[in-house]
């Protein structure tokens, strides 16, 4: 009982903010709780230089704003609203990454004014942080798949092997890492399917078709005469190992020249041609996502974004009026 009691008394309680000073009393004005945070940031965080210089330069842009506002009190005197009031006139000046490192320091800096008991609550909590937008996945057209997928004049072991990654990666939207990784025991030749080890370590079941098929067969007919002895691996290197993840984009950029397709493509792309391409054709994203392997279907609804443009682009080629091209 003794060494429970002492090791209660040993549980460290999570600090409390302390109680704030009233609006009208007096305290530190912006600029000395300014230069109190970021000593604290100095000191106790170890930020570098660079970063406070970015804090100072962000949170008195805030103090420049509130001064024309005819602000002069300290920071009990903030309020949510003079914090919005300030985001919307930076919104129309800045990108919204820069937005979202000044709403980084102006957090960082009212949380620091609660912990202190400088303001009565944390405003903070009260501001959203700007959504940041993110890029539409990039898809390669159907006829430029096709022509990289297409059989070379060249039928040697590293053409067949090449071919056959290429028709997985689009044929079943693998991941780089999870091409490399296959063994042969997690390829179903009769079943036509793959057991992927996805991230996560997460395993999931991927089917893949009769052209993919017909690769894998003809890669699986030369392997023994490449691959190293007692190699598991699917795809091998001319040194009978496991190819590297470097080794698959570097042939990949090789079949890219050598079809003249006169565009950089990687294996994501490919990947996400594999999920674009799906959805143009009326899958619905549950498949999808559960093909991709995507933990949340928020990071597979980006793909809608890329069949919308295609619907956009039908539209406007097709319908009378759609938008001509140049317009």
């Amino acid at each position: 009982m003794a060494l429970v009691a002492a090791a209660k008394r040993t549980i460290r309680k999570r600090p409390q903010p302390r109680a704030a000073a009233p609006a009208g009393a007096g305290g530190p004005s912006l600029d000395e709780a300014l230069a109190r945070f970021l000593t604290h940031l100095e000191l106790e965080r170890r930020y570098s230089p660079n970063t406070l210089k970015a804090y100072r330069t962000d949170l008195r842009g805030l103090f420049a704003h509130l001064a024309e506002q005819g602000f002069e009190g300290g920071p009990a005197a903030l309020d949510a609203d003079q914090v919005r009031a300030y985001l919307a006139d930076i919104h129309a000046r800045t990108v919204a990454r820069t937005r979202a490192r000044k709403l980084s320091a102006l957090r960082s800096f009212l949380d620091y004014l609660h912990r202190e008991g400088l303001v009565p609550r944390n405003i903070g909590d009260e501001v959203l942080s700007p959504k940041l937008p993110t890029s539409a996945p990039r898809a390669i057209q159907v006829d430029d798949v096709f022509q990289l997928l297409e059989g070379a004049a060249e039928d040697s072991p590293e053409m067949r092997r090449d071919l056959a990654m290429l028709e997985l990666l689009y044929g079943s939207g693998l991941r780089a890492a999870e091409l490399v990784s296959l063994d042969l025991l997690q390829v179903d030749l009769r079943g036509r399917s793959l057991r992927v080890v996805g991230k996560g370590n997460k395993e999931r079941t991927v089917p893949f078709g009769s052209k993919a098929h017909a690769a894998l067969v003809r890669w699986l007919e030369v392997r023994p005469k490449v691959a190293g002895a007692g190699e598991t691996a699917m795809f091998v290197s001319r040194r009978g190992a496991r190819l590297s993840d470097r080794g698959l984009r570097r042939r990949l950029h090789r079949r890219v020249l050598e079809v003249a397709l006169g565009r950089r493509v990687t294996p994501h792309m490919l990947r996400h041609s594999f999920a674009t391409h799906l959805l143009d054709g009326g899958a619905d994203l549950r498949s999808i996502q559960e093909l991709l392997g995507h933990a949340s279907l928020s990071t597979t609804q980006r793909y809608t974004a890329v069949s919308v443009e295609h619907l956009r682009a039908v539209y406007d080629d097709a319908h009378p009026l759609g938008t001509p091209k140049g317009a």
